[in-house]
């Protein structure tokens, strides 16, 4: 690595399954986004690639490499100057450079590369978890100077070009009501449900914090619950905080919804200043949504 990012982690599919050890299942912010990857260049869906945010790093490749960017809309060139599209394979010569700019909008991009980031596994995954400071590359975003290596690929690269998901990055955020979402009265159900939010600077990937009308409840006493990336908690001054990927296994704050499976992905791609808004949808119509991504994940 020439230049580092804002903040470039090594990602896989994350490490299910460890939230009884107070480990969150992590991975990449898309799995799918980052499954497309893999598939444009041959490696098996989990393989790890990395996670880049807002602004990309400068990488040089020795030895050559085939990779692909899926995600967000970066600006991105190789050595020659010919700007790099995303969702194609890239047949990088040995000794180019790729440099990553700024995402044209969106937050979050991944970059997958044949064979995969081999950095070791720890507890099943590859991924990075910053809260604890283990996983991916020691831990820690990666930095200038930092070299990693790549593992051997699953199959011969076949697709040249994928299709990027169609999403309405204006459209609310589909929720299902959470546990309790009964303690909150009139008037901060009004507000969640009808205001508008933006993006606080302070989000990260444990947790997308909004500001805008304070979503009043009745709870002044809740007992720890497990909680899951996408729950929408309500801490005493009302301003909502969409669990992330890096999140906590448990909470003491009231949940009044919960991102669908379906919406992930944008929520993915909210960065500071963003506007959101929610909107309600049953738990049939939800796993509705979710069992028609697999069947379209299926035939991409």
């Amino acid at each position: 690595m020439l230049q580092a990012g804002l903040c470039d982690l090594v990602m896989d599919c994350g490490r299910p399954g460890r939230g009884a050890l107070g480990v969150p299942a992590g991975g990449a912010a898309d799995p799918d986004a980052l499954a497309g990857g893999n598939r444009l260049v041959g490696n098996d869906a989990d393989a790890a690639g990395l996670e880049i945010v807002q602004r990309g790093p400068i990488l040089r490749f020795p030895r050559g490499a085939v990779l692909a960017l899926t995600g967000a809309p970066f600006a991105a060139r190789r050595s020659s100057g010919v700007p790099v599209a995303r969702n194609e394979t890239l047949a990088l010569a040995p000794g180019e450079t790729l440099y990553l700019d700024h995402a044209r909008h969106g937050c979050r991009c991944w970059l997958a590369v044949r064979g995969g980031i081999a950095v070791s596994p720890l507890l099943g995954s590859r991924s990075t978890f910053l809260p604890g400071a283990f996983g991916g590359h020691t831990g820690r975003a990666l930095r200038a100077g930092d070299c990693l290596a790549l593992g051997v690929a699953a199959r011969e690269v076949r697709l040249r070009r994928g299709r990027p998901p169609l999403r309405d990055a204006m459209a609310p955020l589909r929720v299902v009501a959470g546990p309790q979402a009964g303690q909150f009265d009139d008037a901060g159900l009004a507000a969640f449900f009808g205001g508008a939010y933006r993006v606080d600077a302070a989000s990260d990937r444990r947790g997308v914090r909004l500001t805008g009308p304070a979503a009043s409840h009745v709870c002044t006493e809740l007992p720890s619950q497990g909680v899951l990336p996408g729950a929408v908690q309500v801490p005493p001054d009302g301003q909502p905080i969409i669990l992330g990927w890096d999140g906590p296994v448990t909470g003491g704050y009231p949940v009044i919804a919960t991102v669908i499976g379906a919406d992930w992905p944008r929520l993915a791609q909210l960065r500071p200043g963003d506007a959101v808004r929610f909107a309600t949808i049953g738990v049939a119509a939800a796993l509705a949504l979710a069992l028609e991504d697999w069947d379209i994940r299926d035939l991409g």
